[in-house]
Parts: structure tokens; C-alpha cells; sequence
């Protein structure tokens, strides 16, 4: 579709904007501004789960989408375009939203389900279920061993979770990556929060998820503004994109974060997900 080849020539030529996360604009604080980007557009919310709609916890099953969180969520998408994007399984976060009306984009947007076109075959996504099961057998044999390493198998991906291993041990768990990297091929590797994804060598990520949604569900019109909310490095990826949509990106992560040097792309930030929910009360109309 046109619209998606002037993003890619975009992404191709132009250099992505980072800022320290202090000198994003609080989107609440400065939510003049933000309407302001909108200019009378209508948005289109894709927003991730672990860490905007949920706190970050210590392990995965643990991040249960609350009943607040749940009536907002729903609530917005009877008023507005309203899509996830998730590192999670599809099917998992499917269940733990529980909202059977919204688009969802899983396995860091490997794998989309609309309400109307069901699950969309991807242009370059294959079968991978051999590649990650090897994966997840070499991850297991050499983590298992780790106090508090933890081995995640999605569909598309293998998450390696290193939040509850101690610091001494640190070195034997990226040891055990490093070795699986060297010895199989096909694979990239994403960081994230106390988390390393490995997944196929595909030029795939949740920017280009977001602009093949914009497409699909016909959002991809002056009259949409594509916002999404992210909160960890992967989310980087369609905070770039949107850059080069006109759109809105609004990390989650509070001002302290540039004391560990970190950037983003996005525009605007929030402290955490109960700002989240309180930004998506003032973005329904």
C-alpha cells in the first residue's frame, strides 16, 4: 500500500529523534500539547501490556490486567480505534485483557488477529516452530541450573528472564546466551526489562506491526493519529516508526530513567500504568 512504502523510504533515510527520557513532555501535565499533535485527528491506541497496562513483576503470570484497567480499556475502544501490541504470546494476553472486540498484535507483533480478518498472513513470517524449539532446549539445558532463571516459550519467540538472578550469577546466565547465539543461525536477539528475546532473523518488529495495522484496519488517513503506548526498548521500535507517521508516542518510565542514560523516540511520557489509565480516560471522548 502506498502509505506503507513512504514509511519505509522514511525509515530508510531519516534518522530517528532521541531525547532523555526528563525532557519528554509529562502527557498529562502537558496534554494541551498533545492534543495540539493530534490537530482535531482522531487516535488510533495500540498500546503493550506488560509494564503500560500492568506493573513490571518478577514473573510473567503474575501481570494481571486489573478490573479498572480492563473498564477503560473497554470503555475506549467502544469510542475509539484501540489495538495491543505485546511481546506476549497472542492467545496469552488475549486471555489476560479480556476484551474480545480489540485487535491484537503478540510475539512482538509476529503474530495479528482483527475481529474481522482473523489472523493475517505476514509478508516474510514463516513456520519457526523447529528454530524456537530448539531454542527453548538449549536455553533450558544451560539456564535451568540458574537460581531464578526463567525460560519463556512463545510462538515466535524464546524469552530468557534474568530479573530474579543475582549478580554473581549474571555472567553464567549471558554465558548461556552468548553460546546458543554462536551456535545456532537464524536468530536475532532483542534486551529488554530483565529479559532477552530471541527470535528469528527477520526484519520484523512492532513499528512495522503498527503501520501493516494502520493498513489493514483502513486507520491509515489523514483523519488518524497512530498512538502507542510502550514502556521497555523493544517499544523503541514504534515509537521510531511513528515518527515517521505523524504520530504520537508515549513511553511509560518515569523522569529518573535518564539517570541510567536511557533515550527514547517517543514524544511524550507518563510515570507509570495507573498514568496510563488516566491518559486513555482523557483521550475518550
Amino acid at each position: 500500500m502506498w502509505w506503507s512504502r513512504i514509511w519505509e523510504i522514511f525509515l530508510v533515510t531519516t534518522e530517528p529523534r532521541l531525547r532523555p527520557v526528563r525532557d519528554l513532555p509529562h502527557a498529562l501535565e502537558a496534554f494541551d500539547t498533545l492534543e495540539a499533535a493530534l490537530n482535531g485527528r482522531e487516535p488510533a491506541i495500540f498500546l503493550d501490556y506488560d509494564g503500560t497496562l500492568t506493573p513490571i513483576v518478577s514473573r510473567p503470570e503474575d501481570a494481571i490486567l486489573s478490573a479498572e484497567g480492563r473498564a477503560v480499556v473497554d470503555t475506549l475502544a467502544r469510542k475509539r480505534p484501540v489495538a495491543v501490541v505485546s511481546g506476549r504470546d497472542r492467545p496469552d494476553v488475549e486471555t489476560l485483557v479480556g476484551i474480545d472486540t480489540l485487535t491484537f498484535a503478540g510475539s512482538h507483533g509476529f503474530d495479528i488477529r482483527t475481529p474481522t480478518d482473523g489472523v493475517l498472513a505476514l509478508e516474510g513470517v514463516g513456520d519457526y516452530t523447529a528454530l524456537m524449539d530448539e531454542v527453548e532446549s538449549r536455553l533450558k539445558v544451560g539456564l535451568d541450573p540458574i537460581p531464578g532463571a526463567l525460560v519463556e516459550r512463545k510462538k515466535f519467540s524464546v524469552a530468557a528472564h534474568y530479573r530474579l538472578v543475582s549478580d554473581e550469577e549474571y555472567p553464567v546466565f549471558r554465558s548461556v546466551l552468548d553460546r546458543l547465539m554462536g551456535a545456532v543461525s537464524g536468530l536475532k536477539e532483542k534486551p529488554g526489562k530483565k529479559v532477552f528475546e530471541i527470535q528469528p532473523a527477520i526484519d520484523w518488529d512492532k513499528g512495522k506491526a503498527v503501520a501493516t495495522l494502520l493498513g489493514t484496519l483502513g486507520l491509515d488517513d489523514p483523519g488518524h493519529a497512530p498512538m502507542f503506548f510502550g514502556d521497555d526498548v523493544t517499544d523503541e521500535d514504534a515509537f521510531k516508526a511513528l515518527q515517521g507517521m505523524n504520530g504520537i508516542g508515549v513511553l511509560t518510565a518515569p523522569a529518573s530513567d535518564s539517570d541510567q542514560g536511557r533515550v527514547s523516540a517517543a514524544d511524550f511520557r507518563v510515570d507509570d500504568p495507573d498514568q496510563v489509565l488516566d491518559l486513555l480516560r482523557r483521550l475518550t471522548p
